[in-house]
């Protein structure tokens, strides 16, 4: 028996109990964390900060891997709000009754048991636990080194409660940060049912590559906003300077701006509110030329083909100039992850068509991409973004969690051919 196969036999055994728990105390112990993780605040910062010291502040994970007073609060609001929502499990997504009147019922019923692998995200545990505990699914988390000391804490917390409850504690599980472990959690096809990464394309493409587990991918961000050139200037500055600034090290934040030849007198007006912000642009020769002497020439710098495709996770932004939407269509399919891309126009039909040729989870019309996030969505949390195109797409929340089974009722009927 190797390290971790005794834990995981043990939490796919609690994952069977999971299934005897009522939706009401499933949403009483979500409460109760919610409750207990605002008490324990104090202990929960003091324990993040253990690993925020020996992080550089350079590094763009810090402000992934940084709990706050406030940071804190929210997620406990985001575990009342995943209580409130309705349970995914039991609905009968199908029936039908045969000839000989067997009852055909298609039910959503949880995975069982997923395997979440992330990175210096301390609130991916709290969303993993909530939205987990709610599907109905026992869940095996291995976190980054980085955020050891938090996660350690934050599942501290939540075992307080479980116990509290009589909840086996195997229902949340918190692997060690050996790399050996992640290699034997993506083969344990016995207990895991589904894995799921939360990082970056090196771990995405790492788990996908090794996984004998089914793998969900949440992949890395690479957003695009296409200004139309009958683009609103307002709308279009307030959006680009959303989407990029309002918080650098998240997935849906702005890569890539694209501007219509047509508008690059614009420019200047579109970007001026990155400057506040110190928001270093990779220009193209043409979008270059425009903003020479109309931006801080200190953040200003001319852009290479490494510039597009990036996702910078940073105070930095490309910008590409285009000369009609089929080049702006092109260059997202070329460099997109299919993660969410924007169109800012006034044009419905140009809007349109934008929206049915771009392929990605999520497709804007005058909007942010900073809205890509579950709890914005209405879901009261999220597991990750899915830019894939099977079982889940776009935010994962709780449908996402559960897959079906067919229930067969029936008096006796037999088969004779």
């Amino acid at each position: 028996m190797s390290s971790i196969t005794g834990i995981l036999k043990a939490v796919k055994n609690a994952s069977r109990k999971l299934n005897l728990l009522d939706v009401t105390t499933i949403n009483s112990i979500l409460m109760s964390v919610a409750d207990e993780t605002e008490k324990e605040i104090s202990y929960l910062l003091n324990e993040n900060k253990r690993d925020l010291e020996v992080m550089d502040k350079s590094n763009p994970k810090y402000d992934r891997l940084m709990l706050t007073s406030a940071r804190i609060s929210e997620i406990a609001s985001d575990m009342r709000k995943v209580a409130a929502l309705p349970s995914p499990l039991g609905h009968i997504l199908n029936e039908t009754i045969r000839p000989n009147g067997m009852k055909i019922c298609k039910i959503s019923v949880p995975f069982g048991v997923i395997g979440i692998i992330y990175e210096a995200r301390p609130n991916v545990t709290f969303d993993v636990f909530s939205l987990c505990l709610k599907s109905g699914n026992a869940c095996v988390l291995k976190g980054g080194s980085e955020a050891q000391y938090s996660n350690k804490a934050i599942l501290n917390v939540i075992n307080n409660v479980l116990t509290k409850f009589g909840i086996d504690l195997n229902t949340t599980v918190l692997l060690s940060n050996e790399r050996e472990i992640t290699s034997e959690l993506l083969t344990a096809v016995d207990y895991v049912d589904l894995v799921i990464p939360r990082g970056s394309k090196n771990l995405i493409e790492f788990v996908r590559n090794n996984s004998l587990v089914p793998v969900i991918e949440t992949g890395a961000g690479i957003c695009h906003t296409y200004f139309d050139k009958y683009g609103d200037v307002k709308k279009g500055s307030n959006i680009i300077n959303n989407a990029k600034t309002r918080r650098v090290s998240v997935c849906n934040a702005l890569d890539c701006l694209l501007i219509d030849s047509e508008r690059l007198n614009d420019l200047p007006a579109l970007c001026s509110p990155l400057s506040n912000r110190h928001v270093i642009i990779y220009a193209d020769d043409e979008a270059y030329k425009v903003l020479q002497n109309q931006y801080p020439m200190e953040l200003l710098q001319l852009a290479n083909e490494k510039s597009f495709g990036t996702e910078f996770l940073d105070y930095k932004m490309a910008i590409k100039t285009v000369h009609n939407m089929d080049e702006a269509l092109e260059h997202i399919n070329h460099y997109s992850s299919k993660h969410s891309e924007c169109i800012i126009s006034e044009d419905k039909s140009r809007q349109q068509r934008f929206i049915k040729e771009v392929d990605a989870a999520c497709v804007y019309s005058n909007v942010s991409t900073a809205f890509t996030d579950g709890g914005q969505f209405g879901f009261g949390a999220e597991i990750g973004i899915s830019t894939q195109k099977l079982h889940a797409r776009g935010p994962m929340a709780l449908p996402e969690l559960t897959t079906y089974k067919y229930v067969i009722w029936g008096d006796g009927q037999t088969r004779q051919n």
